[in-house]
């Protein structure tokens, strides 16, 4: 893996001067124009800590850049989500002069939102964990009402400021989030085959982890199967999520009952072995997820087949 510089931006100034545009009218928010940024060599190979909310919506980028696992030519409008301290990698793969960006960046500083309700359900946006890899891309339509959003929170602080102005900016950043969340929706729905071999592949990380069993310790995590297949953590639970109605959670508790039931019925190991075959520190904690999710005992589903 390539070993690139890391450089932190704590405020939206600090950004302004790093991409060479005039100081930010507001210190907390910022609007940018993405067509107004200029992009030096020294940025193309970069990791980026930002200490604030960025939103962006870009489009026709004259070149390629690599996010993670995936490569994207930004030929659709495509949105991302980025929350304080998450980390931006960015790899400029080749340039392209034809084209024109456009598009729009929203910096939000943490401390606009202080005493504000979105300051605690802001966290509630999955998508903020989503990165890159799992980015949305929009149809023209939503595109204009994204930047029509983007456009008026921007004319709002440009105004002069007074008592309603951060309710209003704050409700704008609200529908933003809300227009995001249905068109991430949107997005699982019509990518549905890619979203199956999402989970066919999810079965196989599981399946193959169970098989490998004396190699591995402990049970599968979320993590462990979405560095697999890949993906993030958040984006495979709400994929499967959409799909099945489970999340990756519950999936890889379904999966550990079924080899239970498996081991139960037709062996005559006992309920703590069986508990430690399967990667549980403790045979409670296994007895206690398999009534859960039975509502049997280990003990109780193993005489119901004597």
């Amino acid at each position: 893996m390539e070993n690139k510089p890391v450089h932190r931006i704590d405020s939206i100034s600090e950004f302004h001067k790093i991409r060479q545009l005039p100081k930010p009218e507001h210190p907390l928010i910022s609007v940018v124009d993405y067509s107004s940024i200029i992009h030096t060599p020294e940025n193309h190979h970069v990791s980026w800590l930002q200490g604030y909310y960025s939103i962006a919506l870009k489009k026709d980028v004259p070149g390629k850049y690599r996010y993670g696992q995936q490569e994207y030519d930004f030929d659709e409008g495509l949105m991302s989500f980025f929350a304080p301290n998450q980390i931006l990698n960015i790899n400029y793969v080749e340039k392209d002069k034809n084209k024109e960006p456009s598009g729009w960046i929203l910096l939000i500083h943490p401390d606009f939102l202080w005493n504000t309700p979105l300051a605690n359900t802001i966290k509630n946006y999955e998508f903020f964990d989503y990165s890159l890899t799992e980015a949305l891309f929009l149809s023209e339509k939503e595109e204009k009402v994204v930047a029509e959003i983007f456009r008026n929170i921007k004319q709002e602080y440009q105004a002069n400021m007074d008592r309603f102005s951060q309710d209003i900016i704050i409700s704008q950043i609200q529908l933003l989030l809300n227009y995001a969340q249905r068109f991430y929706e949107r997005q699982f729905i019509t990518r549905k085959q890619q979203n199956h071999e999402i989970l066919s592949r999810f079965e196989e990380v599981v399946k193959d982890f169970f098989e490998r069993k004396a190699q591995v310790k402990g049970l599968p995590t979320v993590n462990f199967v979405a560095e697999a297949l890949h993906v993030s953590p958040n984006y495979l639970s709400s994929t499967l999520k959409h799909l099945t109605g489970l999340n990756a959670q519950q999936h890889i508790h379904e999966k550990l009952v079924e080899r239970a039931k498996l081991k139960l019925s037709t062996t005559t190991l006992s309920v703590s072995e069986i508990a430690y075959e399967l990667g549980f520190e403790h045979p409670q904690s296994f007895s206690k997820l398999f009534k859960t999710k039975t509502s049997f005992s280990p003990r109780e589903f193993r005489k119901s087949f004597n």
